[in-house]
C-alpha cells in the first residue's frame, strides 16, 4: 500500500521529500506555490535539480501537486476563468521541472449558470491546456456537494472525460468530498455501490489517487471540512472497508487536519492499523 500525505514545501521544495521521510510516507502530494495566491515564485534549477536528485533515492513515488484554491474552471467570470486557465498551464510547467507526472485540480463552480455549463466550461479549459503539454495527468477531484460546485457526483466527471477524450485526464476520488455529498463508505454494500458506480462513470483504471480524509459532516451535509481517520462521520469501520477495498492498491494521501488532537504520525499508525 502506497501511503502518505499532503506535506509542506517551507524553505523549498525539496524539503517536502525530507518531511514525507520523516512521516514514513510511500506517496506524498505538495503545491509547488502559495495555494491562496494567482502569483507565484519561480523554482530555480538548482532547486528542481535537488528535488529530483532527493526524490529518486528517497524510493518514494509517485508524488502528486495540488493546483492553487482560487481557480475556478467552470464559473462564468472570464477574468476568473482566464486566470486559471493560465494558472493550469503553468503548474504543467512547473511539474515538467520537477519531473512530477500528476497535478490534482478542484473543477470550481457554475456559479448558477448550471452543471452542463460549468462542465463544458471545464472540458474546454482541459483540452486548451492539454494542446501544450504532453507529459503530466490533470486528475478531477471530486466534490463535496456544496453550492453550485461541479463534479460533486461521478456523472458528472464522465461527461466531462467524454468532452476531454484524453488519457492525460484521470480521476482523484476523495473520500470526505464523497461522503459529503452523498454516497455510502460506511457499509461493505454501500461502498461496493460506491465503487461499482465508478467503475461504470469513470473507470477504476482512471483513479490514480485516493484521497484519504475522514469528515466532520454528516451524509449528504454538503460540508467540505477534514477530519483524522476514524474520528469524523465515515468513521474507523467504514475506513477498515476502504483500506480493504478494491481501491487500496490505488495511491493514497491524507490531508488531514493540523491541530493537538492528533499529529500526522499518529493518523498514519491508525491508517496503518486500520489497514492490516
Amino acid at each position: 500500500m502506497r501511503i502518505g500525505f499532503h506535506v509542506s514545501i517551507i524553505g523549498s521544495i525539496d524539503r517536502s521529500i525530507d518531511r514525507a521521510k520523516e512521516l514514513g510516507c510511500t506517496t506524498f502530494q505538495i503545491f509547488t506555490r502559495n495555494p491562496r495566491s494567482w502569483t507565484s515564485r519561480e523554482i530555480r534549477q538548482v532547486e528542481a535539480d535537488t528535488f529530483k536528485a532527493k526524490l529518486s533515492s528517497s524510493g518514494i513515488e509517485p508524488v502528486f501537486v495540488h493546483m492553487p484554491y482560487l481557480i475556478n474552471l467552470a464559473g462564468t467570470d472570464v477574468g476568473t476563468y482566464r486566470r486559471s486557465i493560465y494558472s493550469l498551464r503553468e503548474e504543467l510547467s512547473r511539474c515538467k521541472l520537477l519531473k512530477i507526472h500528476f497535478i490534482v485540480t478542484h473543477l470550481g463552480s457554475h456559479l448558477g449558470s448550471g452543471k452542463k455549463r460549468g462542465q463544458r466550461r471545464v472540458a474546454k479549459a482541459l483540452r486548451t491546456v492539454l494542446n501544450d503539454s504532453d507529459e503530466t495527468i490533470i486528475l478531477l477531484e471530486n466534490g463535496s456537494g456544496s453550492g453550485n460546485q461541479v463534479g460533486s457526483h461521478f456523472e458528472e466527471i464522465r461527461g466531462i472525460f467524454e468532452e476531454v477524450d484524453s488519457q492525460r485526464i484521470g480521476f482523484c476520488f476523495d473520500t470526505c468530498h464523497a461522503f459529503a455529498s452523498g454516497y455510502e463508505l460506511r457499509t461493505g454494500d454501500g461502498l461496493g455501490e460506491t465503487l461499482d458506480e465508478i467503475d461504470r462513470t469513470i473507470g477504476l483504471d482512471r483513479v490514480w489517487l485516493v484521497h484519504l480524509n475522514d469528515s466532520a459532516g454528516s451524509q449528504s451535509s454538503g460540508v467540505d471540512r477534514h477530519e483524522h481517520i476514524g474520528l469524523g462521520f465515515i468513521g474507523e469501520e467504514g475506513f477498515r472497508l476502504i483500506l480493504h477495498s478494491k481501491i487500496s492498491s490505488k495511491p493514497m494521501v491524507m490531508e488531514t487536519p493540523v491541530d493537538d488532537r492528533r499529529s500526522d504520525k499518529e493518523n498514519m499508525r491508525k491508517a496503518l492499523e486500520l489497514a492490516v
